[in-house]
């Protein structure tokens, strides 16, 4: 095998080995009220800048918890929860964008800007490890041999 592959292979192990334990579902369901908060995180407070309605204190997310904790209680599924915050608040509601239309603009670029980044870093480290080393010519030895003497 090639030496020059090995931490390439290095990398891409670990990295796979980071995706795999990250994305392994967890075991057991979580109670109604630990499904609920789960979902709060999902959502944009409507008041605050940057909150979940999990995370935030204002009466309006407050609401929020308690109708998606009545919503779990009933047995709605997590999609009808989602649809219900989205007709009743819009897309804004959702801290994390759909892969759909606007929302895969927003998850895709910046893997596509990663990948031509990296791409060009590459190209770039080619290109230099093909360039020859310089070597001093007679001319540059004459050069500095008059400039010493």
């Amino acid at each position: 095998m090639n030496r020059r592959l090995l931490p390439w292979l290095a990398l891409a192990l670990v990295v796979g080995a980071t995706l795999t334990f990250v994305a392994w579902p967890r075991g057991g369901s979580p109670s109604p009220a630990a499904h609920a908060r789960a979902l709060a995180e999902e959502f944009r407070c409507p008041e605050c800048q940057g909150l979940s309605a999990a995370d935030s204190s204002s009466s309006t997310a407050r609401a929020m918890r308690a109708d998606i904790r009545e919503r779990v209680e009933n047995g709605q599924s997590d999609a009808e929860i989602r649809q219900a915050m989205i007709d009743r608040f819009g897309d804004s509601i959702l801290l994390k964008p759909e892969g759909k239309g606007l929302g895969l603009v927003v998850w895709g670029l910046p893997v596509v800007a990663l990948v031509v980044g990296a791409t060009g870093l590459v190209l770039a480290l080619r290109r230099w490890r093909r360039q020859p080393s310089a070597s001093a010519t007679d001319a540059d030895r004459a050069l500095v041999e008059r400039a010493r003497s």
